[in-house]
């Protein structure tokens, strides 16, 4: 018999000519570091996401930089060009980790509850997806709005950044966009998850 085939439970599956006998028993539930275990999933998930989130922005902030310097309204050069090109990273770095942390952690709370409401895996976890998706942008907009002006030469600092937009728009001044960006992330997230 094919072993990859063979719906047999793996105890009784050949290895090297011999049987497994005896495998290590599951944790049962009085062990102690099982008893939490949908805080430690939530915790987790926080954790993987708020690092994941943190390395990959960090890792591809120069290419995001020239990206919206291609798009600034000062043209590439005038929004400086190739120099800087960390410029921002301050702003995407508080932000990301908390961004993601906020997705992953919404996303694994939520798919319980959305399965239970769809009956479908597919859209309970697309649904789980969905709501993640808008509470993670309510930290990622306001990052996004900051690093952009950043990017784009506007500011200096993270610092002069937040207190000019927050004298200038107000509150409602971070969050330019945020519809916009739902109406973006909404439908990847529909197709990713």
């Amino acid at each position: 018999r094919n072993p990859r085939r063979d719906h047999r439970p793996i105890s009784h599956l050949p290895v090297a000519n011999t049987q497994i006998d005896a495998l290590p028993s599951p944790a049962t539930p009085s062990d102690s570091h099982t008893s939490s275990m949908p805080e430690s999933s939530f915790t987790c998930a926080l954790l993987s996401g708020a690092s994941a989130g943190f390395v990959v922005d960090v890792a591809l902030f120069p290419i995001d930089t020239l990206k919206t310097r291609l798009q600034s309204s000062q043209g590439f050069f005038k929004a400086g060009g190739f120099r800087g090109i960390y410029s921002g990273l301050s702003a995407a770095a508080l932000g990301s980790a908390p961004g993601a942390a906020l997705f992953f952690s919404t996303y694994e709370t939520m798919k319980k509850p959305a399965r239970e409401l769809t009956n479908s895996a597919v859209l309970s976890q697309q649904l789980a997806a969905g709501i993640g998706e808008c509470c993670a942008c309510l930290v990622r907009v306001p990052t996004e709005v900051v690093k952009q002006n950043m990017q784009a030469g506007n500011y200096g600092s993270l610092t002069e950044a937040a207190n000019s937009l927050m004298k200038a728009e107000g509150l409602g001044g971070f969050y330019r966009g945020f519809f916009t960006t739902i109406m973006r992330e909404i439908p990847f997230s529909l197709i990713q998850f």
